[in-house]
């Protein structure tokens, strides 16, 4: 009896994992939750680890990186900060002048204020680790009672001090598809940045950072400000599994790197979760990916040095910064 209930539980599971196999636009909260364990990286820096995939930008990895700089030619992928209010902007960078030139401080200086709150869909900005929880964990199972009101306690910004220093891969998906931007809630699939690999001659791999861009800024231009929160293209959650199966450092978009809807029931953003809790991967959040497609395509290059600053505020859970593409 034993036998067979074996038996019957390696079918199940073998089952369970052929349909995943085969089926990866139609997952279910059952499918996250046993992606959660399959896509771990618990333990795997040392139970103490609060960098994460990170880790995997080595030295050796900076050096390889730092050699695909040719031209020394820059471009930022951060959006410019917007202080209007709009849909998909609900909290605007708030910019207030202290002294100016009328009246300076000292008779020679003008200064200011910046307030943000960065998270959502306005600001480019990353999300630390301790960004998000599942089933009162973050990763590598930190407890959620962690984040006080005094800030996080563990998996905060501040251990991205010194920096995102490695090799930056654009994948394009409209320009895979050549259209100048992808509609809200339209899906990326793992199949889909295989056919971006093959055309872009580019293969993602250990210590990447990996740009999605679906358009996002292209359409808002063309057509206007939407709710991008309650519709976005984006990855869907299989897509998670391939990018953690490629041992990527760090993920970004010109959104949240989700489709929004997800797709799976009682899932908001599986992505997200995926990533930041499951294998540890940090996220850049609306990047603003046009200049750097005009410039990749020109080169026909999509692959460069990538590096980013986030401001070491101890206990922050992300940081607003300036990502900067060389070539």
């Amino acid at each position: 009896m034993k036998n067979v209930f074996r038996w019957i539980s390696a079918s199940l599971a073998f089952s369970a994992a052929a349909l995943f196999a085969q089926s990866p636009r139609h997952l279910t909260k059952a499918d996250i939750d046993r992606l959660m364990k399959e896509m771990s990286n618990w333990g795997r820096w040392g139970k103490g680890d609060q960098t994460g995939s990170v880790n995997l930008i080595t030295p050796a990895k900076r050096k390889q990186a730092a050699a695909l700089v040719r031209e020394g030619y820059p471009v930022s992928l951060a959006r410019e900060v917007d202080k209007v209010k709009a849909v998909d902007n609900d909290s605007p960078w708030v910019h207030v002048m202290t002294a100016t030139g009328a009246k300076p401080v000292a008779g020679q200086f003008d200064l200011d204020t910046y307030t943000v709150s960065y998270h959502g869909y306005g600001h480019t900005h990353m999300d630390s680790l301790c960004h998000m929880f599942y089933q009162g964990r973050m990763y590598n199972g930190f407890r959620q009672e962690e984040i006080t009101d005094k800030g996080a306690g563990k998996l905060d910004v501040t251990h991205f001090r010194n920096g995102i220093f490695t090799r930056g891969i654009l994948v394009d998906i409209p320009g895979l598809k050549g259209v100048p931007y992808l509609e809200p809630s339209q899906a990326i699939y793992p199949e889909d940045l295989e056919a971006w690999e093959k055309k872009a001659g580019v293969k993602i791999g250990s210590g990447d950072v990996v740009f999605i861009r679906t358009g996002r800024w292209a359409r808002r231009a063309a057509k206007g400000p939407w709710d991008v929160s309650k519709a976005s293209a984006g990855l869907y959650a299989s897509s998670a599994r391939w990018l953690k199966q490629r041992d990527i450092a760090m993920l970004g978009s010109d959104a949240a790197s989700d489709v929004a809807p997800s797709g799976i029931e009682g899932v908001a953003q599986p992505v997200h979760q995926l990533m930041l809790i499951a294998a540890g991967t940090p996220i850049f959040d609306n990047c603003d990916l046009e200049a750097v497609a005009r410039a990749a395509a020109d080169r026909k290059r999509w692959e460069f040095l990538i590096t980013a600053s986030p401001m070491p505020v101890p206990g922050g859970t992300g940081s607003p910064l300036n990502p900067i593409a060389v070539f």
